[in-house]
């Protein structure tokens, strides 16, 4: 049952547009500006590639600490104060990463930043359209996804130059500024719509059962499953960089090469709704994550030349964009619209954790066979292994069907 709250075509419209240029910026400045930077930050400031990165993955478990709870906050008051407080926070945290003059100092600004991410990013902007979009719903996640997906082609050159130029830390405060300037005043005034709590009652998972859903098991596969792809996903993500540096590729083609893969993202997301309306839930999860199964496998096995190395990027990010869709519409498709903040935000938590592991994880896999190209075949099993899980994370009434 569609959402009473639900906003009529216009207004839903701005709301989709408003978000559309908070996600690339935000997502450009907190998430795609780090793997350009992470390699000078270590030989600049003499710490360790994996204590720079330890630094970003303890955001990003921040992020997940709290994701249950800012969905709830949500799903109770509406995305505007809950984001744009998120951008008024994320601000000075970038700044005093930027400035920081010792690791420890470093490492707690990523942590303050992660406190903003949890309510910025993909989550909190999918509650809202989740909420407002109604029986739009997929086509508003579908148009953000797709915008946000330029995200990395946008910021990941542009962070590159402002590397080269003004050092990595003026590149950073020249990137919060951008964030300053953009999404604060975005969220606050563009976010200004009605929002009602939804307190419809909880629909069982199988019809029958009246435990709540998170306690089911085709909820709690579901939780494994997101998480074991995302981990291949964004581990994959963040160590590209290193395993292009390793094929013989140069900083900034590397760079390129991750931008390439943001264009990738939005030719997969293009084909989405055409996917979801010709598939069913399980085939269209498990066809995604076969899919981020053999690109991995291909970054893993090609060694080059440059042009097919920036194609397997361009096939990853189709796959990861995609992918991002998955998880987007993982609950909504399985169980409604009721609750769905509250839902999201536990399905939120272990993928977060995921997500923040997999940078540390990837380069852990690199030390430990040698070399990144082996890495990612270890990380092209976790992926195979949520495909396998796919047909237990459907509810009872889905498996029939």
């Amino acid at each position: 049952m569609e959402h009473p709250r639900a906003l009529e075509r216009p207004a839903l419209r701005r709301v989709v547009a408003v978000l559309c240029v908070t996600q690339i910026t935000s997502w450009g400045v907190i998430y795609y500006a780090f793997p350009v930077l992470a390699p000078a930050i270590g030989r600049s400031e003499g710490w360790s590639l994996s204590g720079v990165t330890g630094a970003f993955s303890a955001s990003l478990f921040t992020a997940a600490l709290l994701g249950i709870a800012v969905g709830r906050w949500i799903e109770r008051y509406g995305p505007r104060t809950v984001m744009t407080s998120g951008s008024l926070l994320a601000v000075p945290a970038v700044v005093a990463m930027a400035s920081a003059p010792t690791y420890p100092a470093f490492f707690l600004a990523w942590v303050l930043l992660g406190v903003a991410t949890s309510a910025l990013l993909y989550p909190p902007a999918f509650a809202a359209l989740t909420h407002w979009g109604g029986a739009r719903r997929v086509g508003a996640i579908t148009a953000l996804t797709l915008v946000a997906g330029l995200s990395s082609t946008v910021f990941s050159p542009l962070t590159a130059v402002l590397e080269s130029w003004l050092g990595w830390r003026q590149a950073y405060v020249v990137l919060a500024g951008v964030l300053a300037v953009i999404t604060v005043p975005a969220h606050f005034f563009g976010l200004r719509q009605p929002w009602a709590p939804d307190h419809r009652p909880h629909p069982a998972a199988d019809g029958g059962s009246g435990r709540s859903t998170w306690r089911t098991r085709p909820f709690v596969v579901l939780l494994v499953a997101m998480s074991a792809g995302a981990l291949c996903v964004y581990a994959v993500v963040i160590n590209l960089v290193p395993l292009l540096m390793e094929r013989g590729l140069s900083t900034y083609e590397a760079a390129i090469a991750l931008g390439i893969g943001g264009v990738g993202q939005v030719v997969g997301r293009l084909g989405y709704g055409w996917f979801s309306r010709r598939t069913s839930v399980g085939v269209r999860m498990a066809t995604v994550l076969a899919a981020v199964v053999l690109t991995t496998g291909l970054l893993a096995i090609l060694p080059g030349p440059l042009y097919a190395l920036l194609a397997i990027s361009a096939l990853v990010g189709i796959a990861r964009g995609v992918f991002t869709l998955i998880e987007a519409t993982a609950v909504s498709d399985r169980w409604g619209t009721a609750r769905f903040g509250h839902l999201n935000g536990i399905m939120s938590a272990p993928i977060m954790l995921a997500t923040a592991a997999a940078p540390w994880i990837g380069s852990v896999f690199a030390e430990a066979t040698g070399s990144y190209a082996r890495a990612f075949l270890v990380l092209a099993g976790f992926a195979a292994f949520a495909a396998v899980l796919t047909p237990w994370s459907l509810p009872r009434r889905q498996r029939r069907t």
